[in-house]
């Protein structure tokens, strides 16, 4: 756990990415996609905790067609800021047979964790995967894996806010912020 003073310290040093009327900007049109393309199916949802649980939270009022829900708790951050090892914390289930599945998640960065999901959720029977993440990491890297629908793209920065957190913290912020660059490179 941050301790609290060191939150603010660091929100306090943060730039605004995105202002939490752009988020929501980003979102409504994020959901007008979505109703467009599933108008005549009932997909299952899948949202990524935790970083997905604001992102699923909102968008899901939002949609006007049929669905089922369920989650799936998968990490490589932990608390940290670098990616590591795929931890499982709860797995796709076998609802995933034959059905359409939509997976919810925050942010696409490096694309490890989507991809395993998606060959996961595949294994498991699923007829088709979409994926749908607030916001896209511009790194220039090359991802295992593109999501089919996409709130905002973002530069590659640590990030935090609407979803995402830093240290455990700020997920709850209605925008996003990211760390000046010159402290992300010091933290690395």
């Amino acid at each position: 756990m941050i301790d609290p003073l060191r939150a603010r310290a660091l929100l306090g040093q943060a730039e605004l990415l995105y202002s939490e009327t752009e988020v929501q900007a980003a979102l409504q049109r994020l959901a007008q996609q979505l109703n467009s393309v599933f108008v005549d199916q009932h997909p299952l949802l899948l949202s990524v905790m935790g970083g997905a649980v604001v992102f699923t939270g909102q968008l899901l009022p939002l949609l006007n067609f049929p669905l089922d829900f369920d989650y799936v708790h998968v990490s490589r951050y932990g608390d940290g800021k670098l990616g590591g090892a795929m931890h499982w914390k709860v797995e796709p289930r076998e609802n995933v047979r034959g059905r359409t599945v939509l997976v919810l998640d925050d942010i696409l960065d490096e694309g490890h964790t989507l991809a395993a999901l998606k060959q996961r959720v595949m294994a498991l029977g699923a007829a088709r995967f979409y994926s749908a993440v607030f916001a896209d990491k511009q790194h220039g890297r090359i991802k295992p894996l593109q999501a089919d629908f996409v709130g905002i793209d973002l530069p590659d920065r640590f990030v935090f806010g609407y979803g995402m957190d830093i240290e455990g913290a700020w997920r709850n912020l209605p925008a996003i912020y990211a760390l000046p660059v010159i402290v992300a490179l010091k933290e690395r």
